[in-house]
C-alpha cells in the first residue's frame, strides 16, 4: 500500500482523483483491511495545514482527539476527551470519528454548535451541512461554527461491550440575525436526535418546548439529563 501525504489541497484533490482512500487515524479501518486486503493507494491529511487547525471557531479533520483542548468550545473538548481510551484518542482523528465511525461521538457536539463542514471532492472545496456530510461521506477537511455563549456535555457511564452510552450535548449561540438559539443533541443508542428552541427562554420553558419535539420520546432518565444540561447552559449564557 502506498500512502500519500499531501501538503496542499490541490495535491489532496489529485490523490483523490487517483483513487486514494482516506485513512484518518486508521483506528476504524485497520481491522477491515487486515481481513479484506489493503488498498493500493491511501491518503492521510496529517500534513495538510487546513486539516490541522484548532481554534475557537474551527477544527481540522486530521486533528488527533487527544490534541483537542480548551481552545475549542467546552462541548467539543469534553466530547473528544470522552472517546475511548487514551491510546485511541492519540490515534483517532476528528474526521474518522464523525465520518467513519458508527458511534460518531463528536457529532452531538458538532450539531449543537450548528457546525458546517468544509469538504473536498472531485469538483473542489465547498461547505456542506452535517446532514449531507453524514449521508454522502465526502472527504472532510474541517469543521467551523460560531463560538457559543455557553455549552455543555454529559456522557453517562456504560458497561463495556454493552449499548452505546447516552450522550447529551447543549449550547446557546446566536444565529445570523443575532437571535439566541438553544440547541440540544442526544445520542440514544446509535441514533442522534437534535432540536433547537428559543435561547432567551427560562430553563423550564425551554425544557417544555423541547419536550414537544422528538426529544419528548426519550426515556425519563435521558429527559432528566436534558433538563439538567439545558438549565446549566441557559444559566451560564444569561451572563453574556
Amino acid at each position: 500500500m502506498l500512502l500519500r501525504l499531501p501538503t496542499s489541497v490541490s495535491e489532496a484533490r489529485q490523490h483523490l482523483a487517483e483513487g486514494a482512500v482516506p485513512v484518518g487515524g486508521a483506528t476504524l479501518v485497520w481491522a477491515a483491511w487486515q481481513r479484506d486486503g489493503f488498498p493500493d493507494l491511501a491518503m492521510s491529511l496529517r500534513n495538510l495545514p487546513e486539516a490541522n487547525e484548532i481554534g475557537r471557531e474551527r477544527l481540522g479533520a486530521a486533528v488527533l482527539l487527544h490534541r483537542i483542548d480548551d481552545r475549542v468550545p467546552e462541548v467539543l473538548h469534553r466530547a473528544a476527551a470522552g472517546v475511548g481510551t487514551g491510546a485511541v484518542r492519540r490515534a483517532a482523528t476528528v474526521g474518522g470519528n464523525i465520518v467513519g465511525s458508527t458511534l460518531r461521538c463528536l457529532l452531538p457536539a458538532a450539531l449543537v454548535l450548528d457546525a458546517r463542514a468544509t469538504v473536498l471532492g472531485q469538483d473542489g472545496v465547498h461547505d456542506v451541512d452535517l446532514v449531507e456530510l453524514i449521508a454522502k461521506r465526502p472527504l472532510l477537511l474541517s469543521l467551523s461554527w460560531r463560538a457559543p455563549l455557553a455549552s455543555g456535555y454529559r456522557k453517562l457511564p456504560a458497561e463495556a461491550g454493552g449499548p452505546p452510552p447516552l450522550v447529551v450535548a447543549a449550547a446557546v449561540g446566536t444565529d445570523e440575525d443575532g437571535h439566541r438559539r438553544l440547541r440540544v443533541a442526544v445520542r440514544d443508542g446509535y441514533e442522534v436526535l437534535s432540536e433547537d428552541t428559543d435561547g432567551t427562554a427560562d430553563p423550564a420553558r425551554a425544557v417544555d418546548a423541547l419536550t414537544r419535539t422528538a426529544l419528548g420520546s426519550l426515556p425519563p432518565e435521558a429527559r432528566e439529563v436534558v433538563r439538567e444540561q439545558v438549565t446549566d447552559v441557559l444559566d451560564r449564557a444569561a451572563g453574556h
